[in-house]
């Protein structure tokens, strides 16, 4: 199996995505534009990471339908080992419909996992897993993601979480993260904090050795022995923000291997989350390394 120094675990799916001119209501409106592309948090993030030059290879569960077919494609186009990947025969993959609301970037999001089993821990590759650089989870299919970070951990593979949503699983999964960075939601939800600083204070408790979170325009926080790290987001007109989030946690993981300057991190995730809002859906804008570089030369 080929060696991955970026190994994505988590959901993936097949998005339908339209850009409207507002997002309607018991009303019709027409479609500025429209695309199909691979879509799914942890999926996401392992594209952004093979467009940022690292080699990457994706872990995950998919149908024989036709959406099945098409994820793997868009993987294998975007140079993502699906060598793991798990297809369950007579089964549907997960799907998405995505509306964007032109005038903001703003989306609304309607999906459906399908009816093919989540990965259990026999499904994990973990000679790929134990090969790796990174393992990003996104909370997704926990039986096997808890297979792989146990792994990660014996071997002294970084574990990168993107805690977006708190779902069944994920209290067995934290203490596994290296990199922890929530959602504003799930930093508040878990915690039981609606004061963002407190909320990462509490976080940082179950031991990573980065805690902190995603705020939208508003850029992110990081908390680091007592102090606040803030890294504004980079102004842009976006077309569509939909996997800003996923190509932030992939671009911060990547730029920590490389400096443990976590200003300087956050700094990187920001700049590859403006670049990708230039085009429609999750993956079509997420850019190079030398785009980024030479967004960051110029901001």
């Amino acid at each position: 199996m080929k060696t991955c120094d970026f190994v994505g675990l988590g959901f993936c799916s097949n998005d339908d995505l339209s850009l409207l001119p507002e997002i309607p209501l018991d009303s019709k409106v027409q479609i500025i534009s429209h695309t199909i592309q691979g879509g799914g948090p942890a999926a996401t993030s392992t594209v952004a990471a093979a467009r940022l030059g690292m080699s990457a290879g994706f872990i995950g569960v998919v149908g024989d339908d036709d959406a099945g077919k098409r994820i793997i494609s868009d993987f294998n186009a975007e140079n993502v080992s699906t060598e793991a990947m798990v297809v369950r025969k007579g089964k549907t993959s997960a799907v998405a419909y995505c509306w964007i609301d032109e005038p903001t970037g703003k989306r609304s999001v309607a999906w459906s996992r399908g009816d093919s089993p989540e990965l259990e821990p026999s499904d994990v590759s973990l000679e790929l897993v134990s090969k790796a650089r990174i393992l990003h989870i996104d909370g997704h299919n926990p039986a096997g993601a808890l297979a792989a970070v146990k792994e990660a951990r014996k071997r002294g593979v970084l574990v990168n979480f993107d805690a977006g949503t708190m779902r069944d699983g994920v209290r067995e999964l934290l203490p596994y993260a290296d990199i922890l960075i929530a959602s504003e939601a799930f930093a508040r939800g878990w915690t039981g904090r609606d004061n963002l600083e407190d909320a990462l204070k509490v976080l940082s408790e179950i031991g990573a050795k980065v805690t902190g979170c995603t705020m939208g325009e508003n850029g992110s926080m990081v908390y680091d022995g007592g102090e606040f790290i803030r890294c504004g987001a980079f102004k842009v007109k976006p077309v569509d923000t939909t996997g800003c989030g996923d190509v932030f946690h992939t671009a911060f993981a990547l730029r920590y291997l490389e400096t443990k300057d976590l200003y300087e991190c956050q700094r990187f995730g920001a700049a590859v989350s403006a670049l990708k809002c230039r085009k429609l859906g999750g993956r079509a804008g997420i850019p190079t390394r030398a785009e980024v570089d030479e967004f960051l030369e110029k901001n």
